[in-house]
């Protein structure tokens, strides 16, 4: 009969070749008639059974780190250990769930029997991995409950930042479209009424996406609306100067707001315009497709800013398109932007159809192709002056 100090010793290569998935060790170690009485799901008893789940084992975790914390020789041959075991599940796939990275900890007490220097029977209890990994796919799920309710609210407030309805107004085409590329996005749009019959049209993109951006284009349409009513002023220069003070002292220095602004006076077709570094709009006029060219620094980027203003009178069939920069930044599946080059063409070509938004969107959807994933936000807004009656 082996020593107890002896027998200890053998579970401990034992537990050395589990966490080495050293098979050759294992087979040496074991008694042929070994049998493991805890057993994993479809696992055989025997040895063979025992060597087969430690080598699957193997190919889904890695760096597999075995502390003994105690262990004690009883009687009958039998030794008692309590052990944590550590591990990384990087290699394979594991109920379900692809390699994460994650270390998986797991505590145990395991007796084994003893006969002839040979080890003929296990016995485990404790926590295994797969109650740690069920436990964090739970605490996941838990959190990714948590975060989808914060996204319904934070949605919630953007929606309620955009506008409810698009104005009527007798002898012009509005047409705004919008689309986030998350649950929520930096892009919007909105529209001012202002004394005398005059409109305002906004377009920006706070920079970022999801909440953070959200956040900020919410703050960026509530103080343009304030500004625009307390001014009430023709000039969107000066409408966009008070709103880049304001938000400048209130958002984060990492973060800016892009912005296109101009007013409508309807009965003449009289546009005013400014521009806080958005992406250039263009205006179909003539079969030609036009910049609205205007200089101004992003909102939220520096204090004490002014912002050129343009005035241009849009006359009947004549077309405007802003947007964002998620419509020209789209890529095709190899990697080509829509370009500016290609939505001028376009807006050139087809400017005269009152449904140039949508033009715009089918030959984005055309370009991008099946299996698209969306990488940024997408707002367009078109402005058509109609066809005179006369």
């Amino acid at each position: 009969m082996s020593s107890a100090e002896e027998n200890k010793a053998l579970v401990r290569r034992l537990i050395e070749a589990n966490a080495n998935a050293d098979l050759d060790t294992l087979d040496k170690l074991f008694a042929p008639d070994f049998v493991d009485h805890s057993l994993a799901p479809g696992q055989e008893p025997g040895r063979e059974g025992f060597k087969q789940q430690i080598a699957e084992e193997h190919t889904i975790f890695s760096n597999t780190r075995i502390n003994i914390e105690d262990q004690v020789a009883a009687e009958g041959d039998k030794v008692i250990t309590r052990l944590t075991r550590k591990r990384i599940h990087d290699r394979g796939e594991y109920l379900g769930v692809a390699p994460s990275g994650m270390e998986y900890p797991s505590r145990s007490i395991v007796i084994h029997r003893i006969e002839r220097g040979k080890i003929v029977e296990e016995w485990s209890e404790g926590t295994s991995v797969e109650d740690a990994m069920r436990q964090r796919l739970e605490q996941e799920r838990i959190e990714r409950e948590r975060i989808d309710q914060e996204l319904q609210v934070a949605r919630s407030i953007q929606h309620a930042s955009l506008p409810k309805e698009v104005p009527q107004l007798e002898g012009w085409q509005i047409s705004p479209f919008y689309k986030p590329a998350r649950e929520v996005g930096g892009d919007f749009y909105d529209f001012h009424l202002l004394p005398e019959g005059r409109l305002g049209l906004v377009v920006g993109d706070a920079t970022g996406k999801g909440v953070p951006a959200a956040l900020v284009m919410s703050t960026t349409c509530g103080m343009l609306q304030l500004a625009a009513r307390a001014l009430e002023s023709t000039s969107p220069g000066e409408v966009l100067a008070q709103v880049n003070e304001t938000l400048f002292a209130r958002i984060p220095s990492n973060m800016f707001v892009t912005c296109f602004y101009a007013i409508l006076e309807p009965n003449s077709g009289r546009v005013t315009y400014a521009n806080a570094g958005h992406d250039l709009p263009y205006l179909w006029h003539g079969g030609e497709a036009e910049e609205l060219r205007a200089r101004g620094m992003p909102l939220g980027l520096m204090p004490g800013m002014s912002y050129e203003e343009k005035e241009r009178v849009l006359e009947p069939r004549d077309n405007v398109l802003l947007y964002s920069d998620g419509l020209v930044e789209a890529h095709d599946p190899k990697g080509e932007m829509v370009g500016f080059t290609r939505l001028r063409a376009l807006v050139a070509e087809q400017g005269e159809d009152g449904s140039l938004g949508d033009l715009c969107l089918e030959e984005l959807y055309s370009f991008v192709g099946e299996g698209w994933e969306q990488e940024d936000d997408i707002t367009l807004l078109t402005l058509r002056r109609s066809p005179s009656l006369s």
